[in-house]
């Protein structure tokens, strides 16, 4: 693809392709982002091509940055000093380890001879530390370089990966015959002080080299982080599709890329994999390399010990194999695919391959969760100081950052969990310490009191435990902490103990070891198997000995360790009182019952990464309205309105390839108001049946209906069939209807698509598909209804969130309290209402209209949709062109004549 370098404000844009005039503009608004260090809002309506613009207006923005980076650290290193900052231009910031400058202010009263003296010396520092950063660049550039153009390396790394593959297939045949030998022989006991003549166990530098593991490599010191781009979009699809836009692009072959993923996603261990839980796969990899350290330390301290059996270290994490992964990761643009094939080719783990590449990453793409909760991003090495963040596909950044953040646990996992560690308790009693025990009793006590604040008891079976009282009711942390009686014990010091004794971890590879279960009868016969003892729990301890799991029973999947979850809710719990709320769901048993945590306050752990990071870019396709995002996430982070920028671009396609109407009234003349009280209704039903019978004869190709709920939708089309609506709506459209299993979607999007291709080849009546969906639902986002397949979308109703929800209701209080309220403006609670209203009605018809040419009608049936404040909140490139037709009559003269225009072939 050519590349055709747009100058814009003088500005150089390398493109593929001529860009469209609202791309110049994107690129151009977002390099004065990036070079300010604002927090820009950009909404680009899909279609538009925002992700190529994403690309080259960042990546123009760094290329420049590091070129004048490089100028400058010349011009130090050939000098050897730095200059003042007495009120001229100031120096640029090399790194990120070039923190301090030599202007930082010296205590005051100093001689001007120790003043003199300590700047010279923070001169000397600054220049020494330049110099290391650039032989390091120099040595990575090189070595880049090398994998890039030279075979040799791979190929040398490949033979060296034969020769361990021989090596351990030569290993495995010697434990064989010594096995088979000592099968059919004994051993003869030692004489004493023969002992010394036996040969110990051989190790060669290299295999102790591996064997040390990654972080101990004395001759490799940790790499500066550069500056660099932070990507996250929220699905693994739509990070793919982005990279695969990079790849297309003018900087696909010179930028250092690199992809991150979930363990779950990279892991190419096939014994882990195949665990399929993301927790479990986790703790069972930290657990390998946890064993190869301990396994190591253990023979160095202890050389004539004998010998425990430990679990097998994972053969993927060796020093040598990631390094030369990590090398071959930034050589070139890769998805999570090719990275997960290229480490099955190195025999390297793309997990840990993938991060250890992120300090010389010029652009670093990964999913919203990696990036938003600060513990996996200190897991992951991520480093925001001074770096640049783009959040993609951000119309649900609130929700994402409240979800994280939120936890929740039932009554069987308190009761699973007590029972669980109960038991490790009494086995490993005697072994633990002290602090250990103290720990373990907090853990089993705040147990024992969640599960009676919820009305059960923690000691008898959640599944039969009926409960007197039933209902939901919602506390702030403080009351529920006095309630529950756990005041006046610290969480911050046991969410401590739970993250560093990894407590869980053990409690599962406990239950995992010993499948049987306690009963508290010893003539009831004792369970079998942990899936077992899921479901029918008996916690009562008794003297009854455990015993481990045969060696050749048969293992079923086991689901992860009720205490991680519980762990999650206990660290919700060290939120600020103001933040959050307890939620206590009873509902008829124990089991059924449970405890969840609401986080009210977003910002609070968004306002990290604001802080963090040098500039910030949230954007979407339809990121209306913008008010959330400006009072709930960055004014309660404290970013002061200055700092924030607003980008909106209208859609490529021309005026007339558009048709939006607000419809009114019916062609009965019904009122369309579909609220909670009318919109189950006969005759509201019935007129939306109607409706949709004359517009599918006027609309060719596919016509997508939403529908404010799935039961909504079952019910409308219950009622058609009975009244004969449905088979009205048959004679032109083929109907399908949304699947509420995930793993249906494909299949029915596939038969859509299909009918209405073979329609449009064929002729006849059916002219169509109509498609029978949900707001929210699978076709509502992320679904491309393209040309035919979506010349029409309907949305019916406007999808309000139910208000009686506690959780909303208290997300209206808490906003109220917290926000102003501006002039003639309605209450924050209300605006939340409606803003969660037209957020998913924007998403939805937000499906159409995917490319310049493309052409489609958008009816919305609702006469609610008139009013302005409404009307406010559509995307700019809807709102401007929107017919609103109190008749039916009118609405669908229009319909009838876009469409016959818009068909007629050019």
């Amino acid at each position: 693809m050519a590349n055709k370098t747009q100058e814009v404000g003088g500005i150089h844009f390398p493109f593929p392709f001529t860009p469209y005039s609202i791309q110049k503009d994107f690129m151009a608004e977002l390099y004065r982002v990036l070079e300010a260090g604002k927090i820009g809002v950009f909404e680009s309506p899909t279609g538009t091509g925002k992700s190529l613009s994403l690309i080259c207006g960042a990546l123009s923005w760094l290329r420049d940055f590091e070129q004048r980076k490089h100028q400058e650290e010349a011009r130090l290193l050939e000098t050897g000093t730095v200059p003042l900052s007495d009120g001229k231009e100031q120096p640029l910031t090399l790194s990120s380890s070039c923190k301090e400058t030599p202007d930082t202010p010296r205590p005051a009263g100093e001689p001007d001879w120790v003043t003199q003296f300590v700047q010279k010396k923070e001169e000397r520092d600054l220049v020494d530390r330049l110099k290391e950063e650039h032989v390091r660049r120099k040595k990575r550039e090189e070595r880049l370089r090398q994998i890039r153009h030279s075979a040799q390396l791979k190929y040398a790394a490949k033979r060296v990966r034969q020769e361990e593959e021989e090596m351990e297939r030569l290993l495995c045949l010697s434990r064989e015959m010594l096995a088979a030998g000592a099968e059919a022989e004994p051993q003869e006991p030692l004489v004493s002080g023969e002992e010394e003549l036996v040969l110990a166990e051989y190790e060669s530098d290299e295999e102790k080299g591996a064997a040390r593991g990654v972080d101990e490599d004395e001759d490799d010191p940790e790499e500066e982080h550069v500056t660099k781009i932070y990507y996250c979009s929220r699905t693994h699809s739509q990070l793919a599709q982005f990279v695969h836009e990079v790849r297309r692009s003018p900087f696909g072959k010179d930028t250092r890329l690199v992809t991150l993923g979930s363990r779950q996603n990279l892991c190419i261990n096939d014994d882990v994999k195949t665990l399929g839980s993301a927790q479990l796969i986790n703790d069972r990899c930290m657990e390998m390399q946890r064993s190869k350290y301990e396994r190591n330390r253990a023979e160095e301290e202890k050389p004539k010990r004998r010998r425990q059996e430990h679990r097998a270290a994972c053969p993927f994490y060796g020093y040598e194999q990631l390094q030369l992964l990590r090398d071959q990761v930034l050589v070139g643009v890769k998805d999570i695919e090719q990275l997960v094939a290229l480490g099955k080719e190195a025999r390297a783990c793309p997990y840990y391959g993938s991060r250890f590449a992120i300090p010389a990453a010029q652009l670093v793409v990964l999913p919203y969760q990696m990036l938003l909760h600060a513990a996996t991003r200190q897991a992951a090495g991520i480093r925001l100081q001074g770096q640049v963040v783009l959040i993609d596909e951000a119309h649900n950044l609130i929700d994402t950052i409240t979800g994280i953040h939120s936890a929740e646990v039932s009554g069987s996992q308190l009761c699973q969990a007590h029972s669980q560690l109960l038991q490790y308790m009494e086995r490993y009693g005697k072994r633990l310490k002290a602090k250990n025990l103290m720990y373990i009793k907090q853990i089993l006590y705040l147990l024992e009191k969640f599960a009676t604040v919820l009305g059960g008891n923690i000691k008898q079976n959640p599944n039969t435990q009926s409960l007197s009282q039933t209902g939901t009711e919602l506390k702030t942390i403080n009351d529920f902490l006095f309630e529950s009686q756990i005041d006046n014990i610290n969480l911050f010091k046991v969410r401590r103990y739970c993250e560093r004794s990894m407590i869980s971890r053990k409690l599962f590879g406990f239950t995992e070891r010993y499948g049987a279960v306690l009963t508290p009868s010893r003539e009831q016969p004792r369970l079998a198997g942990f899936q077992h003892f899921l479901q029918t729990l008996q916690p009562t301890v008794t003297e009854t000995p455990v015993s481990p799991v045969e060696e050749g029973e048969a293992r079923l999947p086991r689901p992860a360790s009720p205490l991680m979850h519980i762990e999650s809710f206990l660290a919700a719990l060290t939120t600020a009182n103001q933040d959050g709320r307890v939620i206590l769901s009873r509902q008829g048993s124990l089991c059924q019952s449970s405890l969840k945590f609401l986080l009210l306050n977003p910002a609070v752990h968004f306002a990290q990464v604001v802080k963090e990071c040098r500039a910030l870019v949230i954007a979407g396709g339809t990121m209306q309205p913008v008010s959330d995002f400006r009072e709930q996430l960055l004014a309660c982070a404290g970013v002061e309105a200055e700092r924030v920028v607003e980008f909106s671009c209208g859609h490529v396609i021309p005026p007339d390839n558009i048709l939006p109407l607000v419809i009114c009234s019916g062609p009965s003349s019904q009122q369309l108001e579909f609220t909670y009280q009318k919109r189950e209704l006969p005759q509201m039903m019935e007129e939306t049946g109607r409706i949709l019978c004359n517009l599918c004869t006027v609309v060719p190709g596919g016509v997508v209906c939403f529908f404010p709920s799935y039961e909504y939708q079952r019910q409308v089309y219950a009622h058609w069939d009975k009244s004969g609506l449905l088979a009205r709506l048959a004679v032109r459209k083929k109907i399908f209807q949304e699947p509420k299993k995930a793993n249906q979607v494909e299949q029915v999007l596939a038969e859509y698509s299909r009918c209405i291709k073979c329609c449009d080849q064929a002729g006849g009546t059916v002219t169509g598909a109509l498609l029978l969906s949900v707001v929210g639902g699978k076709m509502s986002e992320g679904i491309n209804f393209s040309d035919n397949l979506g010349r029409c979308v309907v949305m019916v109703g406007m999808p309000y969130p139910n208000i009686r929800s506690p959780e909303l209701q208290e997300k209206m209080a808490y906003l109220d309290q917290t926000l102003p309220r501006g002039p003639g403006q309605p209450p924050p609670g209300k605006a939340l209402v409606e803003n969660l209203c037209m957020k998913a009605v924007n998403q939805s018809i937000g499906r159409a209209i995917r490319h310049q040419k493309d052409f489609a009608s958008i009816v919305l049936l609702d006469q609610r949709y008139a009013r302005p404040p409404i009307l406010g909140k559509l995307p700019a490139w809807i709102r401007d062109r929107v017919e609103v037709k109190a008749t039916f009559g009118p609405a669908f003269a229009a319909m009838r004549k876009f469409h016959r225009e818009k068909s007629v072939p050019s």
